[in-house]
């Protein structure tokens, strides 16, 4: 007994309407991935610019002078976020605008053009699902860096300012000893009088204040 293959059974118009609307689908559906992705770079990028002025503007502008661990984990950070950046922003170029071909590229002859579009947009948004993580895990490590820079201890220890009669001594304290204490100063070593001081109080910074106008 053999086997023949015979003619189907012919198509009926709803079966020829759903192919073409099918089709179409295919069709539309890698510039749809495209529109996505160019939305999700453009706002993507305009969020990571806003973190960035940001934390130029209003973060510590020396992380030099944060506490040894806290500078080390800043950088790290920091190099963690460009990784992450750098990767998220291929991965929604990747997306947005494909990979760069040749004409002669032997895998665009190899299907035809819906087949092949077809395979391109899985492959996009792929990229998209990668890109967009790892562009937000970016953000989120920026945000934590300045957070860092802000709230991170200085290395340089405690100041004291001593006002005295014969003038205002400000630096860090070393030692107290019989109502004097010495102060580690941008001079060097100054031992003030408490015993003449008028006022004695702590500062975040020995730098003198800005002049006005």
């Amino acid at each position: 007994m053999t086997w023949r293959a015979v003619p189907g059974p012919a198509g009926t118009p709803a079966d020829r309407l759903a192919a073409r609307h099918h089709r179409a689908l295919l069709r539309r559906e890698l510039p749809r991935v495209r529109e996505s992705a160019l939305a999700w770079r453009n706002g993507l990028a305009a969020l990571l610019a806003g973190l960035v002025g940001f934390g130029l503007l209003r973060g510590r502008s020396d992380i030099g002078s944060l506490a040894a661990p806290y500078a080390v984990t800043v950088g790290l950070v920091l190099l963690l976020a460009l990784l992450c950046g750098g990767a998220g922003g291929l991965s929604l170029l990747r997306a947005a605008h494909g990979r760069p071909v040749s004409a002669g590229d032997a895998d665009a002859f190899r299907f035809d053009g819906v087949a092949a579009d077809h395979t391109e947009a899985l492959r996009a948004a792929q990229a998209l699902a990668r890109g967009v993580p790892l562009t937000l895990c970016c953000a989120a490590l920026l945000i934590a860096a300045v957070g860092i820079t802000w709230y991170g201890p200085s290395k340089e220890g405690p100041r004291v300012s001593v006002t005295t009669p014969a003038g205002t001594v400000c630096g860090e304290p070393l030692r107290t000893r019989e109502g004097r204490m010495t102060l580690k100063t941008d001079t060097g070593r100054v031992t003030a009088d408490l015993t003449r001081a008028t006022a004695v109080h702590p500062v975040t910074s020995c730098a003198p204040p800005p002049a006005n106008g």
